[in-house]
C-alpha cells in the first residue's frame, strides 16, 4: 500500500504541473481514450452487430474491448453508488492493488523481499507510461491476474492458477502469454515428478479457453468467426505482421524522424527490450515469468499497433524490471533511494506528458 500510494501521489502531482491552463483536468485524463471505451460497456454494454461511418466504411466498435475489466467496473459502480466514469477509475485502482501484492508475493518467493519492493517501485513510478496503471484501463487487472496465476502455479495451487489464468484470456488478448507460461511451469512439474496428474493438465485447458472463448462470443453475436479482428483492423488498424511495422517504425524513428516521442519512445522501446534479454541471460529468471515477459513483448512488437501505445502495452510485462530491480538490491540504501527518486520523477514525468501535451491515444 505504501508504494501504491507513493506512486499514485506522483503520478498525480505530475499531471497537476503538467496539465495546460484551461486543458482537461485529471480526472478527464485518467479516464481518456480507451478508458472512455470501457465505461461505455460498463454502462451500456456491448453492440450486436458491426458499425459503419455515415459513409458506409466499416469501423471500430467497442467489441475489440475484451469484457472482464468493464463487469469489474459495472460491479463497483453498483456497489458504491459512484458514477460510472469514477468507478471505472476506482476498478482500476483497486486492481492495482491487488496487482501490487500478487507481484511482491511472487518476487519475493524468487527474489527476495529486497528486491521485490524495488521492482514494485520501477513497477509503478520508474517505467515509461506506467500512469497506464492508475488511468481507467485493463492493463492493473490484467497484470493482477496474469501473476496471480504464475503466483498459485509457483505454488502448486493448479486450479486457482487455471481459472486466473482463464480471467485474464477474459481481460487482454496478450493473455495468449499468460496461457504459454501456464503451459511452461505446468510441463517442468509434470517432467520432475515424472507422471502425468489431472490438476495442471486442467490448469492448462482453463488457461487455453479464455481468450478463444470471448472471440468466439464476438464471432458468434456478430455472425462472423472473424468478427474481432475485422473490428481490430477497421477501428485501430492492428492485425499481425510479424514486426514489420514495429521495423519500419524503428528505421524512421532513428534515422529520420524530427518528432522526439517518436524517437524516444524507440530508444525507451530498445532498452526495455535489451533488459528483458538480459533477464534471459540470467539463469535465476523463473522460466514460466520469462515465458510471460517475452510472450508479452513478441505480441506489442509482432502487431501493427500505434508506435505510441507499445510502451504502454509492455507494462504488464514484469521481467525487464528484474536485471535492474536485483542489481540494486545488492547496493547501498541510499543509492537505492537516489536511483528509484530520479528514475520514478522521469517515469512520472514522461507519463504525465504523454496524457497532457501528446495529442493521440496512448
Amino acid at each position: 500500500m505504501v508504494v501504491y500510494a507513493g506512486a499514485a501521489t506522483l503520478h498525480l502531482v505530475a499531471l497537476a504541473v503538467m496539465r495546460p491552463p484551461g486543458g482537461a483536468g485529471i480526472r478527464d485524463r485518467l479516464l481518456a481514450w480507451d478508458g472512455q471505451w470501457y465505461s461505455m460497456i460498463a454502462a451500456k454494454g456491448y453492440p450486436d452487430a458491426f458499425t459503419y461511418t455515415p459513409d458506409g466504411r466499416l469501423t471500430g466498435n467497442n467489441l475489440a474491448f475484451f469484457p472482464l475489466f468493464p463487469a469489474l467496473a459495472r460491479t463497483v459502480h453498483r456497489l458504491t453508488g459512484l458514477d460510472q466514469d469514477t468507478a471505472t477509475i476506482v476498478a482500476a485502482h483497486l486492481a492495482l492493488v491487488a496487482a501490487l501484492f500478487m507481484v511482491h508475493l511472487l518476487l519475493t518467493r524468487l527474489h527476495g523481499q529486497r528486491a521485490a519492493t524495488i521492482a514494485l517501485v520501477l513497477l509503478t513510478a520508474a517505467q515509461p507510461m506506467s500512469i497506464a496503471f492508475f488511468m481507467a484501463y485493463s492493463e492493473s487487472l490484467f497484470l493482477a491476474l496474469a501473476i496471480g496465476a504464475l503466483l498459485a502455479a509457483h505454488r502448486k495451487a493448479w486450479l486457482t492458477a487455471g481459472v486466473l489464468a482463464l480471467l485474464a484470456g477474459l481481460t487482454r488478448p496478450a493473455a495468449v502469454a499468460v496461457a504459454a507460461a501456464l503451459v511452461t511451469a505446468a510441463v517442468m512439474h509434470l517432467v520432475q515428478a515424472r507422471r502425468l496428474m489431472w490438476r495442471p493438465v486442467a490448469a492448462v485447458g482453463l488457461a487455453c479457453a479464455g481468450t478463444p472463448s470471448y472471440l468466439w462470443w464476438v464471432g458468434h453475436r456478430v455472425g462472423r468467426p472473424d468478427a474481432w479482428f475485422v473490428i481490430q483492423r477497421a477501428g485501430w488498424g492492428t492485425r499481425w505482421d510479424d514486426g514489420a511495422s514495429f521495423g519500419r517504425y524503428l528505421g524512421y524513428a532513428l534515422s529520420k524522424a524530427d518528432q522526439w516521442i517518436a524517437v524516444s519512445t524507440a530508444v525507451l522501446l530498445l532498452s526495455l527490450t535489451a533488459a528483458a534479454l538480459l533477464a534471459c541471460w540470467q539463469h535465476t529468471t523463473w522460466p514460466p515469468l520469462l515465458v510471460h515477459g517475452m510472450g508479452v513483448l513478441v505480441l506489442t512488437f509482432g502487431q501493427s499497433n500505434y508506435y505510441h501505445s507499445k510502451l504502454r502495452l509492455l507494462i504488464p510485462c514484469v521481467i525487464f524490471l528484474l536485471p535492474i530491480a536485483s542489481g540494486l538490491a545488492r547496493a547501498r540504501t541510499s543509492t537505492v533511494v537516489t536511483v528509484l527518486l530520479l528514475t520514478s520523477a522521469f517515469g512520472c514525468w514522461y507519463g504525465a506528458y504523454m496524457l497532457t501535451t501528446w495529442h493521440y491515444g496512448v
